[in-house]
């Protein structure tokens, strides 16, 4: 199969910046729309791009981790941060807040429900990458055991 040459150039110019914008939407979410879900989405839609343009091989070089570690992490970060309040008397998903002096650069504003909503972020950033790994992999011959089928040369 012949790559586009426009496609190639177009996605490699928006890749980043859908990146960009899944982690303003992830960090942004709790004042503003967004969140966890919104942000792992349009990751998951950059990294799709990378699918069009290039393949399984490109999404592979662009996310090197395992879409199952991403997944457990990220429900591990949720389940933790849903859960953790109840060892402390308080209601399940009850959020906490705190506010850091960052000297000059002023303070910041941190909350348990943005590590909820990176969990969410990593889950669904995970799915999508299984998603595309289940796309992209050739289906092992009858009789070999399943491993990474390595692609023929044309």
């Amino acid at each position: 199969m012949r790559r586009s040459l426009i496609l190639d150039v177009v996605v490699r110019l928006v890749f980043h910046s859908a990146l960009l914008l899944g982690l303003f939407l992830l960090f942004t979410g709790h004042n503003r729309p967004g969140g966890g879900f919104v942000g792992g989405l349009v990751a998951g839609a950059a990294l799709a791009l990378r699918y069009v343009a290039g393949g399984i091989d490109e999404v592979r070089d662009a996310a090197p981790v395992r879409p199952w570690t991403l997944m457990g992490t990220g429900l591990v970060i949720a389940t933790g941060t849903a859960i953790v309040p109840l060892l402390g008397g308080n209601d399940l998903l009850d959020h906490g807040k705190a506010d850091i002096d960052l000297g000059f650069l002023g303070v910041a504003h941190a909350s348990t429900s943005l590590a909820f909503d990176i969990g969410v972020a990593l889950v669904v950033v995970g799915m999508v990458l299984m998603l595309l790994v289940a796309f992209g992999e050739r289906l092992p011959t009858f009789g070999t055991p399943w491993q990474r089928q390595r692609r023929s040369s044309p």
